[in-house]
């Protein structure tokens, strides 16, 4: 199964979070697809070759892993997020989109932490938020086995 990995990419820190769980998800067998692997990080990138990279991205994968910690869901996390829904509308054998928050302000904040239109998005396809990696992965695992 293909994962698309989502998540904001513009810290290293961020850039190196990702980087752990596309690791996670590999060693576990899942192909992944990480936007920032792609080369296209800098000052460089075009919106024009950004997009069509992580579009491509997103329309190959049989499901998407969202990072959605941070203040608010990082925007182009948000869109990706909304793309595959999309997809999944009109290829029902798209698996869905699991929402990772790991972020402590949720926690605080309670179940609604994350943009409600987002989190319906990501429910609404059979998707889920969750807490940690590893939940995340038993979805993943679970929606492989289907």
């Amino acid at each position: 199964m293909r994962i698309y990995l989502a998540g904001s990419i513009f810290t290293p820190y961020e850039r190196a979070f990702l980087d752990d769980c596309a690791s996670r998800l590999r060693a576990e067998g899942f192909g992944v697809f990480v936007p920032h692997e792609q080369g296209l990080v800098g000052l460089d990138a075009t919106p024009a070759a950004v997009f069509a990279v992580d579009a491509g991205g997103v329309e190959s994968a049989d499901a998407v892993l969202a990072v959605l910690d941070g203040p608010s869901v990082d925007d182009g996390t948000a869109c990706e997020i909304g793309l595959f829904h999309g997809l999944k509308q009109r290829d029902p054998e798209r698996k869905g989109v699991v929402g990772l928050l790991t972020d402590l302000r949720a926690e605080r904040r309670g179940e609604f932490a994350t943009n409600l239109f987002v989190r319906g998005c990501i429910e609404a396809g059979g998707g889920a938020v969750v807490g940690s990696l590893d939940d995340a992965l038993a979805i993943l695992h679970g929606w492989e086995s289907r």
